[in-house]
């Protein structure tokens, strides 16, 4: 199978654990393959695509300690924290862009160390588009901060003009955009999103239980879902102006599973605080207040603890593959299964069980969306 090349706007901490997986997943040859194939991954072989298929072939940031440095130097840079799941990654053929800023970054993390927060480069923004089309880029996995509405709609607009997919991880709404969605079809662009889930996180956790529940016959009265973490994302979300969209987008995936949605004033979902020694450790509490036989009370609290980045990275590897799979079929627009499965707020919210079977049929051609 042809190389499925990809440009990645945000070399964070979420790009850090993309490569050292897809590096892991290549080091499979060397005899140990049917021991590392299938851990960790939904699907290995993936309608003939392999992890190892993945090439970054372009990439963006704003921080002088990754703009001009060579890719794989960038991942390693300061503020990332990421834990050192696999070193061995080759040379990069070529060197970090400088993005626009726009709203890219929040003001108030100036006031905090320059290993834990962003140090903008004083370098001029390069043209996105040439870099897209000279590389050969064909999907923009966009890993933008929290709150970078100006900036995410700017790599959307980049790649409706160049004519490449783009799979949007953070919560600002394109793809579940009608408008958005309606200018990608037209041009036969297929795109994926919004906002990823983590493979085993706090979101698909929360609505696992929720259809649990409300499938045993449980009725649940309120809930709240309090996240906290140490890196860049979580200092990032202080500034509470950012986090509309990601609130929206947590807790709409969390009310689609229940028969009626909840009050506004019985669901709290969302980031809670930032805390730095956690690093790219991110902790989870759930609570769910309900009522089960003849009303008697029922209540459930659950504490998840998981390396937050790493944790996307096992849901982006499929949706890469299922929208390079989409632009060799001609496929243009959103895509509903794997974004249903993979993202919180996809264009039409799905159960997961439902949403794994239709992107099973997706893969063998069966379900043309």
């Amino acid at each position: 199978m042809a190389k499925i090349k990809i440009a990645v706007v945000g070399v964070g901490n979420c790009a850090a654990s993309l490569v050292q997986g897809i590096e892991y997943y290549r080091s499979g040859n060397n005899g140990q393959k049917n021991q590392k194939e299938h851990l960790g991954l939904m699907n290995y072989d993936l309608g003939g695509y392999l992890p190892e298929d993945i090439e970054i072939v372009a990439a963006f940031d704003i921080d002088k300690r990754k703009v001009g440095e060579r890719f794989d130097a960038a991942i390693n840079a300061k503020p990332n924290c990421v834990l050192p799941l696999y070193t061995h990654i080759p040379k990069s053929k070529f060197n970090v862009e400088m993005g626009p800023v726009l709203d890219g970054f929040s003001e108030h993390m100036k006031e905090y160390p320059s290993d834990r927060t962003f140090i903008i480069a004083n370098k001029k923004p390069a043209n996105v588009e040439k870099i897209l089309k000279d590389s050969g880029a064909e999907i923009v996995l966009n890993y933008l901060p929290v709150g970078s509405q100006n900036a995410t709609e700017f790599y959307a607009e980049a790649c409706l003009k160049t004519g490449v997919s783009f799979i949007n991880c953070m919560p600002v709404f394109i793809v579940s955009n009608p408008n958005w969605a309606k200018r990608f079809e037209e041009k036969r662009i297929p795109v994926i999103g919004d906002d990823i889930k983590a493979q085993v996180g706090a979101t698909i956790v929360h609505r696992t239980l929720a259809k649990l529940f409300t499938d045993r016959g449980v009725t649940i009265d309120r809930t709240y879902q309090l996240n906290t973490g140490g890196n860049t994302d979580f200092l990032n979300m202080l500034n509470r102006s950012r986090l509309i969209s990601k609130k929206i987008s947590k807790t709409a995936a969390v009310q689609s599973q229940f028969a009626t949605p909840l009050e506004e004033d019985n669901i709290h979902i969302g980031p809670s605080d930032y805390v730095p020694w956690q690093n790219d450790n991110k902790v989870c509490y759930l609570r769910m207040e309900g009522r089960g036989f003849a009303g008697f009370p029922f209540n459930l609290e659950l504490r998840l603890s998981v390396e937050d980045s790493p944790n996307s990275a096992g849901c982006a590897i499929d949706a890469i593959r299922c929208c390079k799979l989409a632009r060799d079929r001609k496929i243009g627009g959103s895509l509903i299964s794997i974004s249903a499965y993979t993202m919180k707020h996809p264009p039409k919210q799905i159960p997961d069980t439902e949403a794994r079977e239709l992107v099973k049929k997706f893969i063998q051609g069966t379900c043309p969306r």
